[in-house]
């Protein structure tokens, strides 16, 4: 195999992806190469793309849902073997002996790795990751979707652990689209009652379908207010400015609103209304390499997948021009088409 990694990228902003090679240099010995046979793309491959964080680096590669198989592991590794198909995403390295990791929340670790910070992505023939977020596919999902379930699902998992949200439970879902579709599947397979807020009328039936039990207009005031004090979780997948006073108004006494999604601009909230119904704002970054396996599983035992759309990473410029007009339903997958 050679050395040089093949990859598409992008070497200035605005510009267009073009073929690129790189040598990565030796294995380390607690890591693994992994042969890339799908990629999904993600908003945040778009907006590191456009640099709108202020942390790209040009010649920049994206991908970060990596579905593939192992080909060569470093010295150390004592978990995983050449064969093996695994997903990557967000995360591929963190110290392992912080608090945090020795807590189990790798995703914390203040030094942790990201697949496309500072590093190159996995729209290449191959990438690299430490062992411990190399993460086994289980016999059940499906390799050709499974990628976006390495950043989308398991950022509206995650929260679904760590607040121990219970079938009883009711829970909202603003936004109906990469993520959100995938939190109204895990929530009604998860046994709450449902509620989507979206403000697409063309979309209803289909989030119907995908588990919501009742739709709210998102941006329709009177509805929110009709919804007041009725749900213990409010999970927002979206980058929108909304009335969030109102949405605290949903929640029951001991609520939280939570967001996964990137909103842009300040959440302003009163704090009267959070201390009188003991209410919470808070956010979460995806998930440690335990709840990612425990997501996969969960997707396996009730066949829950992600509603994609699959090109060719040749196409990459076409797949990247399909996410920015918004037409992507749900989530892009590129399938490794690079000559062997």
């Amino acid at each position: 195999m050679s050395k040089q990694i093949r990859a598409y990228a992008l070497t200035k902003k605005g510009g267009k992806f073009e073929r690129y090679d790189y040598d990565p240099g030796p294995l380390g010995a607690d890591r693994v190469e992994v042969a890339v046979q799908y990629c999904g793309i993600c908003h945040s491959d778009l907006s590191m793309a456009k640099n709108e964080w202020g942390m790209t680096a040009y010649p920049f590669v994206p991908g970060h849902e990596v579905i593939g198989k192992i080909t060569a592991v470093g010295d150390g590794v004592t978990t995983l073997k050449p064969g093996q198909t695994v997903g990557v995403g967000w995360y591929t390295g963190s110290c392992l002996h912080c608090r945090q990791c020795l807590a189990g929340d790798q995703n914390l670790c203040q030094t942790a790795e990201a697949a496309i910070v500072g590093h190159h992505g996995g729209f290449a023939d191959r990438i690299r990751c430490q062992e411990t977020w190399a993460i086994p596919l289980p016999a059940g999902v499906d390799a050709a979707k499974a990628g976006p379930l390495f950043c989308g699902g398991i950022t509206v998992f995650n929260p679904l652990v760590q607040f121990d949200i219970r079938p009883t439970d009711r829970v909202g879902v603003i936004g109906i689209g990469g993520l959100g579709h995938l939190a109204l599947k895990f929530l009604r397979a998860w046994g709450c009652e449902v509620v989507a807020f979206s403000s697409s009328e063309s979309k209803r039936d289909e989030i119907l379908k995908l588990g919501a039990h009742r739709i709210l207009d998102s941006r329709n005031d009177s509805q929110l207010k009709g919804a007041r004090g009725s749900l213990d979780l409010i999970l927002n997948t979206t980058d929108a400015g909304l009335n969030w006073p109102l949405y605290v108004e949903c929640l029951a006494p001991r609520g939280r609103l939570h967001t996964v999604g990137a909103i842009p601009e300040p959440i302003s909230l009163a704090a009267f209304p959070l201390i009188v119904g003991q209410k919470s704002l808070s956010g979460s970054p995806l998930g440690s390499p335990l709840n990612t396996t425990k997501m996969l599983d969960f997707c396996a035992r009730h066949k829950i997948e992600p509603i994609t759309e699959t090109f060719p990473l040749s196409k990459i410029n076409e797949a990247f021009a399909h996410l920015e007009a918004g037409k992507a339903r749900y989530r892009i997958v590129l399938s490794n088409d690079l000559p062997a």
